[in-house]
């Protein structure tokens, strides 16, 4: 999976801190996931990003498809 909360971040200049704070999502989630290094978020911290970020889960992630 590809987790392009880095870019969206970025786009809209918000901080890990932030979003953090703003979401009330625990900030070692949120590094994890803007660093890709994650291996599992609850669906709770996708649909909680997805709303304060204005964006549909298929734009906060993508399915990496290896031929």
């Amino acid at each position: 999976m590809k987790c392009h909360l880095s870019r969206i971040m970025g786009e809209k200049r918000l901080k890990i801190s932030d979003v953090a704070r703003d979401t009330g999502v625990n900030r070692g989630t949120v590094t994890r996931l803007y660093n890709e290094t994650a291996t599992r978020v609850e669906l709770e911290v996708i649909d909680k990003l997805c709303e304060y970020l204005n964006v549909e889960v298929g734009e906060l992630f993508e399915r990496n498809i290896e031929s």
